[in-house]
């Protein structure tokens, strides 16, 4: 395969896949509506063909204008848009959707694609737009590329558990870089153990590469850091690549009651394991960075970004409370 047509693009898992395609000698087109500034309106070898991703007709025009090898659909969050994704490019030797590890259902440990059930997905719920209905739909995305490669069609699906990395612009990982970096003592709700499954952004896009290559039609592949940590390691990873000390204090419940907090109101919290079985993937050749390049790379990012997390942030001086009142036990 030489050329690809990736559906969003200049963002953040597609921002990376674009740079992972250039790596590997494609010739890269984004498809967008223009919204978001393009980091690579400069790039030798990208293209920009501006469309709304939920127009058919713009679609069926830019699979006849650009011909791709392959398609990467980034950006296709209702089932009828994979359904129609599937239909369009019917012909190219792959197309990839970008699925979700909230598309399971069970809570198995791990989660494995050919065993783990998938979310239902209600008529309602597939035309839903809310928070609350993302992994039906994206579990009836993968419905939709499963059935299509029955047809024949070079559909595969790839689902991340939760992405962190370079350009991440929901800036859940960017709370804990910013407390690691600002203070002495951080606060990490319940013992420490809460494992929610990260997948690095560059490991996303290499991963959606190697489907496209080397997977089966029909099929979806899980993707995630091979080695998992919990939350305290993750905190700790974080301050290694800061090169700084920190003081993780746990708190439960009751104690995070006294400012007025739970657990879930700390990012990347998680009270039951999330753990994707990533076996599948790994067998097709592919590899996950190390974790403490891939944090390296991470921290750097933050700290030449305006990024904070804030929007996150259960508040610093409910934190030096629940620190207060830890003290006095």
């Amino acid at each position: 395969m030489d050329s690809a047509l990736v559906i969003g693009g200049t963002r953040f898992i597609g921002r990376h896949l674009v740079g992972e395609l250039l790596d590997h000698d494609y010739d890269v087109t984004i498809f967008n509506r223009g919204s978001h500034e393009n980091p690579f309106a400069e790039e030798d070898g990208v293209a920009h063909v501006e469309g709304d991703r939920t127009n058919e007709s713009a679609l069926e025009a830019a699979e006849r204008s650009v011909d791709p090898d392959a398609v990467f659909d980034c950006v296709a969050y209702a089932p009828r848009e994979v359904r129609a994704a599937t239909e369009i490019f019917s012909e190219v030797d792959a197309y990839v959707y970008v699925s979700s590890g909230s598309a399971y259902a069970a809570d198995d440990i791990p989660k494995r694609e050919d065993e783990t059930e998938l979310r239902p997905c209600t008529r309602e719920q597939a035309t839903d737009d809310s928070h609350e209905t993302y992994g039906n739909r994206k579990a009836e995305g993968d419905r939709a590329v499963f059935a299509a490669g029955e047809r024949g069609v070079n559909a595969y699906s790839v689902r991340p558990c939760v992405v962190y990395g370079p350009y991440d612009y929901t800036e859940r990982l960017d709370y804990w870089i910013d407390r690691v970096a600002n203070y002495d003592r951080v606060v990490v709700p319940g013992d420490g153990d809460s494992l929610w499954h990260r997948a690095y952004a560059a490991d996303v896009a290499s991963a959606l590469r190697v489907v496209a290559e080397e997977g089966t039609p029909g099929e979806a592949y899980n993707v995630g850091d091979r080695c998992a940590v919990t939350i305290d390691e993750m905190v700790e990873l974080i301050a290694e690549a800061l090169d700084t000390d920190v003081e993780i204090v746990h708190a439960v419940e009751r104690e995070l009651a006294a400012a007025e907090l739970a657990p879930t109101d700390f990012p990347l919290y998680r009270g039951y394991p999330h753990l994707l079985d990533t076996d599948k993937l790994a067998s097709l050749g592919w590899d996950s960075t190390p974790l403490d390049e891939a944090m390296e790379a991470t921290v750097a990012d933050h700290l030449d970004s305006d990024r904070d997390g804030s929007e996150h942030d259960p508040g610093r001086d409910a934190e030096e409370r629940v620190l207060g009142v830890l003290d006095t036990l």
